[in-house]
């Protein structure tokens, strides 16, 4: 399952798009921030190496600095694409602690995988 359709399944935001489109359309529609919320999508933007961007659901918040993901469609191969996460942890590593960049949790490795650029987060509270 592609990123997309599943956050939508599980936070109830209905935007339609690619991942990174996301956070524009949500604008006036629902409310938005950078302070990751359960509940909420994270928004990653649109990259060279994403070039669709991403978008994951918010599990847990569990400090300032880090929280846990549902998402689907991430990895560097077909097999780690095609698992659901359900909980991975997502560490911010912007300089000012505004959740602008992140890093995703790489199981193979054991480790935070590169650093991605963030849009915002989302809440599926309507603002209409």
């Amino acid at each position: 399952m592609q990123c997309v359709p599943y956050a939508r399944e599980i936070s109830g935001i209905q935007i339609r798009g690619d991942a990174h489109t996301w956070w524009n359309t949500a604008q006036g529609r629902y409310q938005c921030s950078h302070i990751p919320k359960v509940g909420a999508v994270l928004v990653l933007s649109k990259t060279q190496r994403l070039k669709y961007g991403h978008v994951a659901v918010v599990k847990n918040v569990i400090d300032s600095r880090t929280i846990e993901v549902a998402h689907s469609n991430w990895g560097g191969d077909r097999k780690t694409r095609s698992i659901n996460y359900r909980r991975m942890p997502v560490r911010d590593v912007s300089a000012g602690n505004d959740w602008s960049q992140v890093r995703f949790w790489h199981y193979p490795s054991g480790t935070y995988g590169s650093i991605y650029p963030v849009s915002g987060f989302i809440y599926p509270e309507k603002l209409y």
